[in-house]
């Protein structure tokens, strides 16, 4: 084992001890082809310049983990590196709020969304208000050898937990991107996303929250506010174990909330958008439940009203994107739990993406 794969074990073994949970599996990090190389949209093991991850202070807690593993073709090298977080509040129509953070190499600084320090314990300027929900990115503005990180690869991993006060929680590793395809290139979607679900140990709720992000290769930050442009349109299909389909509805992720004052003109939908087909939809969301055995968390829409089924899987068929830039990435994350002590979290698995030249 090299001294890198070492690293990661260690730092995620230490962040995260785990109980025993049940076996509510959804999904798995992906990592879809482009046409010349290999894309990674994966977790702590792929030196990704950019991380993204899900926080939830709605009578939860938030924690976000990054580390500068500092590696370059197996090789540590005594350099700091500067990374950009940008923090999207749904409920301030994911504004951004955003500082920058220094790592020293091997560092490691773990963010409390209730109380947002630096990585050298100084205030960051950015307070969420209480009940605050929505999305973590972190980018690596300077990578090892003083290039930028979209041009020298990145060097950092992270990881993310969840706690509610019901007792249980959610934790993964943060999906990220690693600069390994051209930039000549257009990342759209991959061709379907699918995460795994059942009921044992009593899981009766769900949080299926997803990200779409334009601009990844804009130093140093991404964008996500205007809803009308960066959103996917996607068809719904449930499987049961007999891998019998259902056909449900089609839903809209974007970073939105049902009082959001653009929600009406991206439900009305905008012929500037890449349409696959015809890509309607009545409904559009950050986060939603599975299905009215397993509905949301908080409340929240379904992917599949009227569908009762408590254990298979989930296929999520893009057929529109919003056009916010010809550089976008979509990752989802599928949450299950008992509203007591046990919780699971999982990305999305996807088999490929779509590129345009």
């Amino acid at each position: 084992m090299n001294l890198k794969n070492l690293l990661s074990i260690i730092i995620v073994a230490l962040f995260f001890v785990l109980p025993a949970t049940f076996e509510a599996e959804a999904g798995m990090v992906f990592k879809p082809p482009c046409k010349s190389c290999q894309l990674n949209q994966s977790g702590t093991d792929s030196d990704p310049f950019q991380l993204y991850a899900f926080f939830d202070l709605r009578d939860r807690e938030s924690y976000f983990q990054v580390t500068n593993i500092n590696n370059e073709d197996g090789s540590f090298f005594n350099q700091n590196i500067t990374v950009h977080v940008q923090i999207f509040n749904v409920g301030q129509n994911c504004n951004e709020n955003n500082f920058f953070d220094v790592y020293t190499p091997n560092d490691t600084h773990v963010y409390n969304l209730r109380d947002i320090l630096t990585n050298d314990g100084n205030p960051s300027g950015v307070v969420l208000p209480e009940n605050s929900y929505g999305i973590v990115v972190v980018s690596q503005v300077e990578s090892i050898g003083g290039e930028i990180a979209t041009e020298g690869g990145g060097s950092i991993v992270g990881n993310f937990r969840v706690l509610d006060d019901l007792g249980y929680e959610y934790r993964t590793n943060a999906a990220g991107i690693s600069n390994i395809f051209q930039q000549s290139q257009f990342l759209t979607l991959s061709d379907s996303y699918t995460f795994n679900f059942n009921t044992v140990g009593g899981v009766s709720l769900s949080d299926v929250v997803g990200i779409q992000v334009a601009n990844i290769f804009n130093e140093p930050e991404v964008d996500i506010s205007d809803i009308t442009q960066n959103n996917v349109v996607f068809d719904i299909n449930i499987y049961d174990l007999n891998e019998v389909p259902f056909s449900c509805r089609n839903i809209i992720y974007a970073c939105t909330d049902q009082d959001n004052p653009l929600l009406e003109e991206l439900l009305a939908g905008d012929d500037d958008d890449d349409f696959i087909e015809d890509a309607s939809a009545n409904v559009a969301s950050f986060e939603y439940g599975i299905n009215n055995a397993i509905p949301h968390s908080k409340g929240s829409e379904l992917l599949c009203p009227g569908n009762i089924i408590s254990e298979g899987f989930v296929t999520l068929r893009p057929i529109g994107v919003g056009q916010g830039s010809e550089v976008s990435f979509f990752v989802g994350y599928a949450g299950l739990n008992n509203g007591n002590g046990r919780g699971s979290m999982d990305s999305f698995w996807a088999p490929g993406a779509i590129f345009e030249e």
